[in-house]
This record gives C-alpha cells, sequence and structure tokens, in this order.
C-alpha cells in the first residue's frame, strides 16, 4: 500500500488508525490504494499490539423472551457502526449462572452491557472497576446506565384503568401504589406465559377487575388462564401488558400494554459503552456516570374495557 500510495509505511498506519494526523489528500491516496488492493485489517494482528479484542459482550436473561432480542439486535447495530462484534449469553434468570458468564466474557471482551442483570450491587460495582461497563435497565451509582422509564408506564396505566372505572386491580410481580386504587400486589411469578397462567388464578381470587402483567408473555398466559375459566376479557376482567411486542396486537383480543423503547434502549447502551472504550474507560465506580432514561407510552387496545354495570 505505502508503495502504491507514494508514502512510506508509518504514514500508512497513521492514516488506517489515526486519520487526523495525516493530511486529507494523502490519506485518501492511501484508502484509495487499500480499496484498489483489497486490504481489510486483521482484529487478530491489531489486538496483539493494542490489546484490545474488538469485541464486546451483552448478557441478556432470557433469549427466549423476544424483548431481549430486540434489545440485543439494536446493540448489535451499533456496535457494528463502531466496527465491533458483539458476543452473546443467556443466564437463564439464574444468577449464579450470570456471575460466570460475565466474570468469563470480561477476559475475552473490551467492554460489557448488562441488560435486566440479577447480580447484586455489590458484584456489579465489582465488575465496573475492572472493566468498561454499561447496564441496561437497571441503575447503580457511578455505573452508566440506560433505563426505560417504566414507573412512568405504570402510571399511565393506572390512570387508564382508573378511567375505565375500575378500583380494585392486580399488579403482578409489582410493589406498586395508587391513590385511586385499591393495588393487590400479586407475585413473584416467572416472567413468562406459564407465570400468568398460575398469577391469573389467584388474581380472580383476590377479587379484582383489572390485571397488570409484568410483561406481554406474562400478560398473554393470563389471557389465556381467563379464557380458560370463562372469564370475558374486558367485558369481566381487564388485562394490561408491558413492552408491546409484535404479537401484542395479535392477540385476541389485542393487548393494551406500554410500549418500551427496546431499540432505543439497545442503542443507546451500546453507544454509551463504544463512547467508554474509546476514552480508554475502565472502572467507573464513585464518579459521575451517564444515565439515560427513555420515555414509555401506553398503547390502548381491546383488553381493556369499563368495569361492567
Amino acid at each position: 500500500m505505502a508503495r502504491k500510495a507514494h508514502v512510506s509505511v508509518a504514514t500508512v498506519s497513521r492514516a488506517l488508525s489515526s486519520p487526523d494526523l495525516v493530511r486529507p489528500d494523502t490519506r485518501s491516496r492511501v484508502l484509495t490504494a487499500a480499496t484498489e488492493l483489497g486490504y481489510h485489517p486483521n482484529r487478530a494482528a491489531r489486538g496483539l499490539i493494542t490489546g484490545k479484542t474488538g469485541n464486546i459482550g451483552i448478557v441478556v436473561p432470557d433469549l427466549d423472551n423476544p424483548f431481549f432480542t430486540g434489545v440485543l439486535k439494536a446493540v448489535r447495530a451499533r456496535a457494528a457502526q463502531a466496527d465491533y462484534a458483539v458476543f452473546v449469553a443467556d443466564s437463564d434468570d439464574d444468577p449464579t449462572a450470570e456471575a460466570k458468564l460475565v466474570q468469563a466474557m470480561a477476559k475475552q471482551v473490551d467492554g460489557l452491557v448488562l441488560c435486566s442483570p440479577g447480580l447484586t450491587d455489590e458484584h456489579l460495582a465489582e465488575t465496573a472497576g475492572s472493566t468498561s461497563l454499561v447496564l441496561l435497565n437497571h441503575e447503580l451509582a457511578g455505573v452508566p446506565s440506560t433505563v426505560m422509564d417504566r414507573r412512568g408506564g405504570v402510571e399511565q396505566v393506572f390512570a387508564h384503568l382508573v378511567a375505565l372505572g375500575h378500583r380494585r386491580v392486580a399488579v403482578l410481580n409489582g410493589t406498586d401504589r395508587c391513590a385511586a386504587l385499591d393495588v393487590v400486589n400479586l407475585g413473584p411469578f416467572a416472567p413468562r406465559y406459564e407465570g400468568g397462567l398460575h398469577a391469573a388464578d389467584l388474581a380472580l381470587a383476590a377479587g379484582v377487575t383489572a390485571i397488570v402483567a409484568y410483561n406481554d408473555v406474562m400478560a398473554l398466559g393470563v389471557m389465556a388462564r381467563l379464557r380458560d375459566r370463562g372469564v370475558g376479557v374486558p367485558d369481566e376482567v381487564s388485562v394490561t401488558g408491558f413492552d408491546d411486542l409484535a404479537y401484542a396486537s395479535l392477540a385476541t383480543p389485542a393487548l393494551t400494554t406500554v410500549g418500551m423503547p427496546l431499540a432505543a434502549a439497545g442503542r443507546t447502551a451500546a453507544g454509551m459503552l463504544v463512547e467508554r472504550m474509546e476514552l480508554g474507560g475502565g472502572g467507573f465506580v464513585g464518579g459521575e456516570a451517564p444515565r439515560v432514561v427513555l420515555p414509555t407510552q401506553i398503547i390502548i387496545r381491546g383488553s381493556t374495557g369499563p368495569v361492567r354495570g
């Protein structure tokens, strides 16, 4: 490339790795030569010099849940823009397995995104002290984070139910309160379809007129169990979910839910991590760390309706 561009080998190296140090016309000649020769940088060879792998890792609790695959697609796309590959690990909602995955991946990547982690804050702080780390859907002082405004989404759901005349509402896997509602917090349940099947019976026994599920997958389980028991939705019981997954609008009736900005969250978290790594950031514990809160929005469909009578 140096011979073809009529420059030194050192200039070629600078043009590819630190373009701001090279005149624009010289860099243009180098890039033209690289294209004509079919040159592609060898990531492994570069890593021997820089000590960087060119990889980032993301750990999620459950790849079977479309919520996390939606986040993952956005993380991959943003990482690719910065020329990083993405390693993915699924902890299967097991904090012990998650701890082992984080420990193993930290040795193979330049930084980590932990999505809805189940680790203790102490363990997260320890991880942040040894590698570039960004949390998604979890917050810890001193660690960069991207969160979706779930609390705001719950408030929108409660306001919607109050407007429909509901006064006694079950919340699955929550500890929520509302001055205008008698809220019955039930759980914990597995945040899956089967968890919704189990929760529905307990919610009915509590005498509620509406059920707020932890996520869309659980909400579909709730509706299936209500249907099996001959309970009409929304005529007798209203049901809401969270996430606005693709099949929420395809359910019968279509599911009222809270739209979560999955793609925006994935892009933001990956962008924060890339910025940290490119700035040479390792530990970020104890200092001011960026925190992004993304808004949520209720999407009203057919699974909620006025209280009968």
